[in-house]
C-alpha cells in the first residue's frame, strides 16, 4: 500500500470553491448558467411540494425552500460543477418513515435531517467519502427500485380523491389501506389524476425539453380552477404564508428529545448514507461526461452543510438530484453558479406564491409524483444485476424485498450487509488442485483415484486472499493434506497471497505444530514484505524458523521455492527429493 500523500489532506478542502467560480466567469458562460438554473427551477419549485407531500409535512411550501437553501449551499461548498442539491424522492420517502417511527407529528423531522447533516460533514472532515465507492451498485439499484414502488403506492391514495386514511412506510400496508377504500374513490380526483398523467405523457413525448413537470401542473390546476363544480369535490394544497416557511417545532418536547434521538439515530444514518450516495454518483457522472474531476471529500462536506441548513429552512433532506442534475447539464450549465441562480429562484418562488398553491389540486400533483417514478427504474442496471452473478441478483433480490416490507432504513442496512456477507462467502472458498509430474518432467494434473508419483514434498500454491473468511477453509484443507504419514515436508507458497490477518496466522501456527508433533517440517516461501512483517510482529517467525523462511524476488518468481526444495533436501537427507505439486486456483 502506498503512503500516504503528507500534503493530501491540506488539498482536500476548498473551503468557498464557488470564489473560483465567480473570479473566472464572464458574461457568456453567467448568461448561459443563469439560463440553465432558472430551467432547472421550473422542475426544483413543484418538485419540492411534491416531496414535501411524499414526507408528510404540513407545509409544502417548506419542499420549495429547502431546495433553495440547498441549492445555494451546495452551489458555495461544492467541487462538483453540475449537481443540484436538494429533496429527491428516496430521502423524502426515509424522513416519512423516520418521522413515523416516532409516533409523533412532524417535529422530529428537522431534528432528524440535522442529525444526518451532522453525520455527513462529520464523515467528510474524517475523510470517509472514499467509502461509498465500497457500497454495491445492487444494493442501490434494489434500494431505489423498491422506493420507487412505494413512492407510488403512497400518492394512490391522494391521486384517486380518498379521504385521508392511514399512511405506512411499508408497501404492502401502503397498497392494502388503497385497496380497502376503494370504494371511496373521487370520479372527478380521478379525473384530474388522468388529465395530469395525459398532459404529462404528451409534453414528454412531443417536447422533451419544456418543463414537462411545471407546465402539466400549471395547466391542470388552470384547468381545474375554470371548472367551479370541482371546487368542493377534491381536495387542494394549502396556502401558506411566509411564516408558514420555518420548520414546525410546535411539537417538538425536550423530554421527548433523548428517546427521539435514539429512534432517529438509524434513520439519520440511513438518510445520511443515501444522500451521500446520490449525491457521489451524481458528480462523478456528471464530472466523467464533462471531463472534469469533483472531489468527494468536499462534496461530501457540501451535502453535509446543506442538510444542516436545510432543517432549519424546510425541514426536508438534501442530495444530489438526479434529475435536476442531469437537466441542469443539459441544459449547458457551465459552473455550480447555475445552482446558485436555481436556488435564488426557489427561495423567490417561496416567498411570492403565498395562497396560490391552494389552486393547486392534490390529485394533480400526486398523478405527477407518479409519472416521476419509472425514472427511478433502470432496467438496464435491474438486467445486469440480475444477470451478471449470482451474488448480484441475490443482493438486488434482498435488498428490493427488504425496501417493500421493513423499514426503510433496515432496508438499506440489510442490502448493504447481505452484499458483504456474500462477498466473504466467495472469498473465503479456496480450492487446492493437486498437480504431478509427467514423464516428460512438465506440470499436469493428478488424475482423481491415481496414486502419486512423489510423496515425499509437497509443494502448496495459495492464491488470493488469506483474510479471516478464509483462514478455516485454508486450514482444513492444508491439514487433510498434511494426513498422508508419508508426507514429510510441505512448502508453502505464499507469493500470491494477500492480507494475511491475526487468523491465518493461527492457522498457519496450527499446522506447524500439527506437523512437528510428528517429526514433520513446514517451509514458506515466496513471502513479500508485507507477509512477512505481518508474520514477525506476531512472533509466528519464530515458531517457523527462521531457517525455513524464504523472501520472495521479483526478478526470479521461482528462486525462492528452489531455496525450499534445497532446505526440504536438507531436512530429508537427500540430494534428489522427491516432490508433488498442490497448485491453487481462483475459486470457480
Amino acid at each position: 500500500m502506498p503512503a500516504p500523500d503528507p500534503n493530501a489532506h491540506a488539498a482536500r478542502w476548498n473551503w468557498l470553491p464557488l470564489k473560483e467560480h465567480l473570479s473566472a466567469a464572464d458574461a457568456r458562460s453567467v448568461k448561459r448558467d443563469a439560463a440553465a438554473g432558472f430551467n432547472v427551477a421550473l422542475l426544483a419549485i413543484p418538485q419540492g411540494m411534491a416531496f414535501a407531500m411524499i414526507a408528510g409535512l404540513p407545509h409544502h411550501a417548506s419542499g420549495i425552500l429547502c431546495s433553495g437553501v440547498a441549492a445555494i449551499t451546495g452551489a458555495l461548498f461544492s467541487s462538483a460543477r453540475f449537481t443540484i442539491l436538494g429533496p429527491t424522492n428516496a430521502t423524502a420517502l426515509m424522513l416519512f418513515a423516520a418521522i413515523a417511527a416516532t409516533g409523533a407529528a412532524a417535529a422530529p423531522g428537522p431534528l432528524v435531517v440535522l442529525m444526518a447533516g451532522i453525520i455527513l460533514a462529520a464523515a467528510a472532515l474524517l475523510g470517509l467519502a472514499d467509502l461509498i465507492q465500497y457500497v454495491s451498485r445492487s444494493v442501490v439499484v434494489g434500494y431505489v427500485s423498491g422506493a420507487a414502488l412505494l413512492i407510488g403506492a403512497g400518492q394512490l391514495r391522494d391521486a384517486l380523491g380518498m379521504p385521508p386514511g392511514p399512511r405506512s412506510a411499508s408497501f404492502f400496508p401502503t397498497l392494502g389501506h388503497v385497496f380497502t377504500d376503494l370504494p371511496s374513490t373521487n370520479l372527478h380526483a380521478a379525473a384530474i389524476t388522468l388529465a395530469a398523467i395525459l398532459t404529462y405523457a404528451a409534453i414528454r413525448r412531443w417536447k422533451p425539453r419544456w418543463p414537462a413537470f411545471a407546465i402539466s401542473l400549471a395547466s391542470v390546476s388552470a384547468a381545474t380552477a375554470a371548472l367551479p363544480s370541482l371546487n368542493n369535490s377534491v381536495r387542494f394544497l394549502e396556502g401558506f404564508q411566509p411564516d408558514d416557511l420555518l420548520p414546525s417545532w410546535s411539537g417538538f418536547s425536550w423530554a421527548l428529545l433523548p428517546s427521539w434521538i435514539g429512534t432517529l439515530t438509524g434513520p439519520a444514518c440511513a438518510i445520511a448514507f443515501i444522500a451521500a450516495l446520490e449525491s457521489s454518483v451524481m458528480g462523478k457522472s456528471l464530472s466523467s461526461r464533462a471531463g472534469s474531476a469533483a472531489n468527494p471529500h468536499q462534496d461530501l462536506l457540501a451535502c453535509g452543510l446543506a442538510n444542516a441548513a436545510s432543517a432549519f429552512a424546510g425541514g426536508m433532506p438534501a442530495s444530489g438530484s438526479l434529475t435536476r442534475s442531469t437537466l441542469n447539464f443539459a441544459s449547458g450549465a457551465r459552473s455550480p453558479i447555475s445552482s446558485l441562480f436555481c436556488g435564488l429562484a426557489c427561495i423567490a418562488a417561496a416567498l411570492l406564491l403565498g395562497n396560490l398553491t391552494s389552486a393547486i389540486p392534490r390529485p394533480a400533483l400526486a398523478a405527477l409524483v407518479i409519472c416521476v417514478t419509472p425514472a427511478l427504474f433502470n432496467l438496464r442496471h435491474l438486467r445486469i444485476c440480475w444477470r451478471a452473478t449470482r451474488s448480484d441478483a441475490i443482493t438486488l433480490s434482498v435488498t428490493l424485498l427488504a425496501t417493500l416490507l421493513l423499514p426503510l432504513h433496515t432496508a438499506l442496512f440489510l442490502g448493504v450487509a447481505a452484499s458483504i456477507a456474500l462477498y466473504l462467502r466467495k472469498a473465503s472458498r479456496p480450492v487446492l488442485v493437486e498437480y504431478e509430474f509427467n514423464d516428460e518432467g512438465a506440470l499436469r494434473e493428478r488424475s482423481a483415484g491415481t496414486n502419486r508419483q512423489h510423496p515425499r514434498i509437497s509443494i502448496v500454491h495459495v492464491e488470493g486472499e488469506l483474510f479471516f473468511g478464509a483462514a478455516e477453509v485454508f486450514r482444513t484443507q492444508i491439514q487433510r493434506t498434511a494426513r498422508d504419514e508419508n508426507l514429510r515436508v510441505i512448502i508453502l507458497r505464499l507469493r500470491n497471497a494477500r492480507h494475511l490477518d491475526a487468523t491465518s496466522v493461527m492457522a498457519i501456527e496450527d499446522l506447524v505444530r500439527f506437523l512437528h508433533t510428528d517429526g514433520r517440517h513446514l517451509l514458506v516461501s515466496g513471502l513479500s514484505k508485507d507477509v512477512y512483517r505481518v508474520l514477525f510482529r506476531s512472533g509466528t517467525v519464530e515458531t517457523i524458523g527462521r531457517d525455513n523462511i524464504f523472501m520472495g524476488s521479483t526478478r526470479n518468481p521461482n528462486l525462492s521455492t528452489r531455496n525450499a526444495l534445497k532446505r526440504a533436501q536438507h531436512l530429508l537427507g537427500t540430494s534428489d527429493a522427491e516432490i508433488q505439486i498442490l497448485f491453487q486456483p481462483d475459486s470457480p
